[in-house]
């Protein structure tokens, strides 16, 4: 709750507490990852400060929160070029374990130690952010520059006064006369995505990334502009202090910074031999899509100061500390053309066609590009070379464009065009981006049926959903898939030659399939009697379906496998939900007006009820929803996994939760009922304990998913170091 003045609280004493309870608010969301108001709370809080201090003028201290925003550049001017008093040196980058021992060995060498013996490191991510560099004189923030070309960097102060975590003032009794602190300045992927919202709700481009989003903020003429991005400081180093004696140990030193007021360390750890750093690359490369900030590897730097200062630099890096690079998940490659492909819903989409390139293992050809405002932003066109990325599994995606394609088409470049991108008569197909050069636009008509398209928000839809081919076959391949009846023997590819064949025209005729003489489907190329017969087999035994299984493969807008249980389980049988109006469906908790009204739109159109009657007709029976189901272990709850699971893969264990009614999330939050904590567990361990979460060991949650009565949660397991990293 905003606190009220206290009574006969002067202007002074209401100044102090505003002042002090809104940096409270900034430790706790930046350091503590912790939320006690909402924004509009912060926002009221920040308000009353400002009328107060636009009242009181005199009593405006430099370390006040609104002293963070300062004055606009004039327009066209540029940043004061400021001389750094100890260079911003490189760091040599590494790519392998050889080179990783090497380095080590030349630094046991240089210093003569003695064969066998270990040297203590410190290791942290290499995070992917904007280098800079903080100055404080008798305590307070004075100047922030950033890197520039390492001897000489750029006047930033006023843009980085408005990064929450910056310290203004060193919190501390005795401050050092001249303290220099070095860091990254950063987004979170979370808070990017959450940014990246904000900015869609007012109309304004979206971002590619959290980098590219940094820099730009920081290069801003208007602090007060560069105070909404949701920027943060992590610093790594100490490179000056004068006054105060600091300890040799680098990571001594950071605990200092945290105890001043800076960020603490972040997934840092201090170990033993290049073994330890060896160790901890692998680890920490193995959970970099759980980690909150984009890293491309780690920094392995030697903990004792003074071995540092023995060993140096040379001109461009420093021989005491060492990068070692993660397996890219980005890489350049050439874009070949852009596709509008059809969705199941009729959205149109826009794919990439790239030149194969390699990423994390895998040869891609293909990329998303979202949606039309993404592509516009990118200003991508064919030719370009662009940045393709692939974090883990995620499908890859065009995360930006390298270098614009040379003026002048390639030789060849048309006669390049992929086949599949070619129609019967060898040109390219509707739909298709193509030419070199050639300017991103979408159609007016769909490239798969030619009726008007129409607009949605920032998305384009064919309307015409009965009579496309591409949602056609896209909702019988949903109805045939995990999201469906779960038939596994019926692929796309099999769905595709069904249609080819006449032997399906749409959905409804799924499980008619199971009349169809056995030699017009073995007759299909590459299909066999087995085939047939495994077909038919799993076609007899899904047609016994539970509601929500039915709901969830009609493709109705917005229904899933969660609305559609939440559905199955209020209104038990599928003629209550048909007759549902929309003040029956709003009450049902976990769907708004918007999920109710495409309900109630989809069951009012005479085409899908022919749709159920036609599934009915061939032998599709409902089982209605038992009243008394609910209460599992899971029902209503939301769950987070970290960590190897032994006993299943995340696929399995994300399906067994929302078999029982439970909905599965990707971090850690308020709003989180369990984490389930697997072999090798991130950073969400720490966070589950931080905000209370109850944390599930695998024992345990395989127990609930088996009926065994709940066990009595706790915060994470600690004192043996499990869960630090």
């Amino acid at each position: 709750m905003t606190p009220s003045p206290a009574k006969g609280q002067g202007p002074a004493q209401r100044l102090e507490s505003l002042r002090a309870e809104i940096l409270r608010h900034d430790q706790l969301y930046y350091n503590d990852g912790r939320i006690e108001i909402s924004d509009a709370e912060y926002d009221a809080l920040f308000r009353e400060l400002k009328a107060l201090e636009a009242e009181h003028p005199e009593l405006v201290t430099p370390e006040s929160p609104t002293q963070r925003v300062g004055a606009p550049l004039p327009e066209g001017d540029s940043f004061d070029k400021v001389r750094h008093a100890v260079s911003m040196l490189s760091i040599e980058s590494l790519r392998s374990e050889d080179e990783a021992r090497d380095f080590a060995s030349k630094v046991h060498r240089f210093l003569g130690l003695e064969e066998g013996s270990e040297l203590t490191w410190h290791v942290e991510p290499k995070f992917d952010g904007v280098s800079a560099a903080l100055i404080y004189r008798d305590g307070a923030f004075v100047q922030g520059l950033t890197r520039g070309d390492g001897t000489t960097g750029e006047d930033i102060t006023a843009n980085l006064r408005t990064v929450r975590d910056v310290p203004v003032t060193l919190g501390l009794a005795s401050a050092p006369r001249l303290l220099e602190v070095r860091g990254e300045v950063l987004i979170a992927r979370e808070r990017f995505d959450r940014f990246n919202v904000y900015r869609q709700e007012r109309d304004q481009p979206t971002l590619a990334n959290a980098r590219n989003a940094t820099a730009g903020a920081l290069r801003r003429s208007d602090p007060s502009e560069v105070r909404r991005y949701p920027l943060e400081f992590h610093p790594y180093t100490i490179v000056r202090c004068e006054g105060l004696e600091l300890p040799t140990s680098h990571a001594a030193r950071l605990a200092l910074l945290a105890e001043w007021g800076f960020s603490p360390p972040s997934e840092d750890a201090t170990v033993m031999g290049i073994d330890g750093c060896l160790e901890y690359h692998a680890g920490m490369e193995a959970r970099r899509d759980e980690i909150p900030f984009e890293m491309d590897g780690i920094v392995a730097k030697l903990d004792d100061v003074e071995l540092r200062d023995r060993l140096g630099s040379t001109a461009r890096a420093t021989k005491w500390q060492y990068a070692h690079k993660f397996a890219p998940v980005e890489a350049t490659t050439t874009l070949r053309a852009i596709e509008i492909q059809v969705g199941v819903n009729g959205r149109l989409t826009p794919r990439a066609h790239v030149d194969p390139v390699e990423v994390l293992g895998v040869t891609v050809r293909h990329a998303t590009l979202h949606n039309e405002d993404y592509v516009l932003t990118l200003g991508a066109r064919p030719g370009d070379r662009v940045l393709v990325k692939r974090a883990g599994d995620v499908i890859p995606q065009i995360t930006g464009v390298a270098k614009s394609g040379p003026a002048k088409a390639p030789a060849g470049w048309s006669e390049a065009i992929p086949e599949s991108l070619r129609g019967e008569d060898g040109e390219r197909r509707a739909g298709v981006i193509v030419d070199h050069g050639e300017a991103f636009g979408m159609p007016a008509a769909c490239p798969a049926c030619g009726a008007d398209v129409v607009r949605e928000g920032k998305y384009v839809r064919c309307p015409n959903v009965y009579g496309c081919r591409p949602q056609v076959i896209g909702r019988t391949v949903h109805m045939a898939g995990r999201g469906g009846f779960e038939i596994d023997s019926l692929g796309e590819k099999m769905i595709v030659q069904l249609f080819d064949a006449e032997l399906l025209t749409s959905p409804a005729g799924l499980f008619a399939l199971r009349l169809v003489p056995d030699e017009a489907l073995v007759a299909l190329d590459r299909w066999g009697q087995k085939s047939v017969d495994n077909l038919k087999r799993e076609l007899d035994e899904a047609r016994k379906a539970p509601l929500e299984r039915f709901l969830a493969a009609l493709s109705i807008p917005e229904v899933g496998g969660a609305t559609a249980r939440l559905l199955a389980r209020h209104f038990h049988e599928l003629e209550q939900v048909q007759n549902a109006t929309l003040e029956q469906l709003i009450v049902v908790d976990g769907i708004g007006g918007e999920v109710g009204a495409r309900i109630v739109a989809w069951f009012a159109e005479p085409r899908n009820l022919e749709l159920i009657g036609a599934l009915v007709s061939s032998g599709v029976e409902i089982e209605a929803q038992d009243a008394s189901l609910g209460g599992s272990a899971f029902d209503g709850t939301t769950v987070v996994f970290t960590g190897t699971l032994e006993g299943m893969s995340r696929f399995e264990a994300k399906k067994a939760v929302e078999s029982q009614g439970g909905r599965v999330a990707s971090s850690v939050s308020a709003k989180t009922t369990f984490l389930v904590v697997g072999g090798k567990p991130g950073s969400k361990a720490k966070k589950a304990e931080a905000l209370g979460v109850t944390v599930l060991l695998e024992a345990d949650f395989l127990g609930r998913l088996s009926g065994e009565p709940p066990l009595e949660g706790g915060p994470a397991p600690d004192g043996d170091g499990d869960l630090e990293n």
